[in-house]
């Protein structure tokens, strides 16, 4: 089954959800996850508000098609507690440089299991949720839809998961920065102290002058004096294409919406050209 989620927090937030919630009718709400069927989405603080697009449905007396306001609604963490959070996280000097950097640390779950914490919800009391439509289950379709639209986002923004959690980000760097560690690593990232740098005119090789004939046949300008060999050798170690503008981008790029990695699929394409001019000898 395909990954819905390309980073492991946006799919452990869907595996908690998947411990707590019936399973088969959150499924249900993965075609709902589109732009085609949420036509409007908002979050503002621990709070997530969308208009999805529903069916006609004749059974609960539905004949037009239409729209339902879904709303769901996260437990915030209390101050108090994001304060023992906070100091727990800054005593971590990997933990929390990743932190600094916008990056979200591997064992983040495990700083706050620390404190009997969680930092992804785990429980069906940490969402409050409604929809408009004449489903009573919950979650209906809809409202997963809303939760699958939510990991996609996770993906992009791990922080947003600390805003939903009752913490900004900016909020978050502000405390990060106050602690003792977190100057020191701040200290050493805004270090004035930088290396002597010496320029050059140019790195480039000069071209050296030569001179030439001054008439030349145009059979010998096109095709030169000799004529290269076809000639492979099979013995040769083949070369490798490096492919760094390629793998900058990473496996799931910005513009890469598949599922599979972007990296693999483009070193599948340059083995199949490579295979191609090989027969072509």
């Amino acid at each position: 089954m395909a990954k819905l989620s390309k980073t492991w927090w946006g799919e452990k937030f869907i595996e908690g959800l998947e411990q707590f919630l019936d399973e088969g009718r959150l499924r249900r709400g993965r075609s709902y996850r589109s732009d085609y069927r949420i036509l409007m989405f908002d979050i503002a603080d621990n709070n997530i508000i969308a208009k999805v697009r529903g069916n006609i449905n004749h059974y609960f007396g539905v004949y037009k098609e239409p729209k339902y306001k879904v709303s769901i609604k996260i437990s915030p963490i209390a101050k108090t507690k994001w304060t023992k959070i906070i100091k727990l996280l800054s005593s971590n000097a990997a933990c929390i440089s990743k932190l600094l950097m916008n990056e979200m640390p591997d064992n983040i779950e495990e700083a706050f299991s620390t404190l009997k914490l969680h930092f992804l919800p785990n429980k069906a009391k940490d969402f409050i949720t409604d929809c408009t439509c004449p489903d009573w289950a919950n979650p209906c379709k809809h409202i997963a839809g809303v939760y699958y639209r939510v990991a996609s986002i996770l993906d992009a923004d791990p922080f947003l998961m600390f805003e939903l959690r009752g913490l900004s980000k900016e909020k978050l760097h502000q405390e990060l920065s106050k602690t003792p560690l977190g100057q020191a690593l701040l200290s050493g990232l805004t270090s004035e102290d930088k290396v002597q740098i010496i320029t050059k005119e140019s790195y480039y090789t000069k071209p050296l002058k030569v001179s030439i004939r001054s008439s030349i046949s145009l059979k010998e300008f096109w095709t030169g004096k000799k004529k290269l060999s076809r000639v492979v050798n099979n013995n040769e170690r083949e070369q490798k294409v490096s492919a760094i503008l390629i793998k900058k981008q990473g496996d799931f790029p910005a513009f890469w919406n598949k599922n599979n990695s972007f990296i693999g699929a483009m070193e599948d394409i340059y083995e199949q050209v490579k295979k191609k001019n090989r027969e072509s000898l």
